[in-house]
């Protein structure tokens, strides 16, 4: 979603898509701080992999992205792609160091118009029962980041399954930013239905809502305990689009308070003390400058590619 400063503009922009939900009887939860190394384990390296997905694919191919690369330095890249306006950049490859392919999408590029229109799409709808065979029919999603999805998911899956043949790995983890996270999230769905033998782990940063509590509820059921998104402090990103509009988060959400406290939060969207709701509970006093981190110390923008 959006990044950056264009702040009174983004805004407004994300004021137009939080519909606050009803108001509803707010329960005591627990929260459960995390420890160093499970924070590390959170970001290091996979808030690299995120932030290297705003590179340009010709970076990416060669990983020859600044700071991203140089701390992910043997990964192995298969295949790159996107334009960074309608279709966000992607990347594919393998990284020895942990065994694992990682898959990366791309966040908004605030100064894409197109990009921004991908955000703005905020009425949902079914997902492709061609890419999505099975799937049932009550599950939406943002039409905008379903089309945008569907626009490079067989060109990611074919790249992933080629990745796992030429190393022979079944763990796979996706990640990303922001649009970029949302896209991931939705794969998290999508590569599953084609590639069941392999073990997927999803790993993503200020994460916007991408579909219904339906939706929610299926990647509950089908990565539960395999999902993490990770939100920081005040940024307003994480409430939209708003509950209002039928939207819900799956479970699996870390929120960093401004005391740098990393909170494990239960349930789904929850109302918890130390969590997202608790700081940010309407766009209006949310922070567009928390958006971009730093997550343990990563910054995730596209300032960090040279």
């Amino acid at each position: 979603m959006i990044m950056g400063s264009k702040s009174a503009w983004a805004i407004a922009f994300c004021a137009v898509l939080s519909v606050s939900a009803s108001p509803t009887l707010r329960t005591r939860q627990s929260v459960t701080p995390l420890s160093q190394a499970q924070i590390d384990e959170y970001t290091l390296p996979y808030a690299y992999f995120a932030a290297a997905a705003y590179c340009e694919p010709a970076t990416t191919s060669a990983w020859n992205c600044g700071t991203n690369c140089g701390n992910t330095s043997d990964f192995v890249t298969t295949a790159t792609g996107g334009n960074g306006d309608d279709i966000q950049f992607w990347f594919v490859g393998y990284s020895p160091s942990l065994s694992s392919v990682i898959v990366a999408h791309q966040g908004t590029d605030p100064d894409s118009l197109e990009s921004l229109l991908v955000d703005g799409d905020v009425s949902r709808g079914e997902l492709d029962s061609d890419l999505f065979p099975g799937l049932d029919n009550e599950i939406h999603v943002h039409h905008g980041f379903r089309d945008s999805h569907a626009a490079v998911a067989q060109d990611v899956l074919a790249a992933v399954n080629l990745t796992i043949q030429a190393h022979g790995v079944s763990d796979v983890v996706l990640v990303g930013h922001s649009l970029g996270s949302a896209l991931s999230l939705i794969d998290s769905v999508y590569l599953p239905l084609h590639l069941p033998e392999a073990n997927f782990r999803y790993i993503g940063f200020a994460l916007p809502r991408v579909g219904n509590q339906e939706f929610a509820d299926y990647v509950d059921s089908t990565m539960s305990g395999k999902i993490v998104h990770i939100t920081n402090k005040d940024d307003l990103v994480p409430i939209i689009p708003g509950r209002g509009l039928g939207y819900h988060h799956p479970s699996g959400e870390v929120h960093i308070t401004d005391d740098d406290v990393w909170n494990a939060c239960p349930g789904q969207d929850s109302e918890a003390d130390g969590c997202t709701i608790d700081d940010v509970p309407n766009v209006l006093v949310g922070d567009v400058g928390d958006h971009k981190g730093p997550y343990n110390g990563v910054i995730i923008s596209s300032s960090t590619c040279s």
